[in-house]
């Protein structure tokens, strides 16, 4: 599992038949200290978050893993909302 932000969307009108009615977002990652990291993914939405939003997401083959995406060409899935995270006993993030 990463850390990431969600910083956009992405609107795809033809694609794969089995990603119909999916909701992609643009997701950039997260360093420990909540800072962002280099990279960034396009990835399918399988828990209803929203831009702004701190989020745990999956690549590769754990992405084809939750219920949404399972036997989809999916590469990278948001599977959870982070609300806080701590490091080393120190309030990172707190969802606002």
């Amino acid at each position: 599992m990463l850390l990431g932000e969600v910083v956009g969307t992405l609107v795809a009108t033809r694609k794969e038949a089995t990603m119909d009615g999916f909701k992609f977002l643009v997701v950039k990652s997260l360093d420990v200290d909540g800072k962002v990291a280099a990279g960034s993914v396009v990835a399918v939405d399988a828990v209803g978050a929203g831009v702004g939003e701190v989020v745990l997401y999956a690549t590769g083959s754990a992405a084809r893993q939750t219920e949404a995406t399972r036997d989809r060409p999916c590469d990278a899935v948001i599977m959870a909302i982070v609300d806080t995270w701590e490091v080393d006993g120190k309030e990172v993030y707190k969802k606002g």
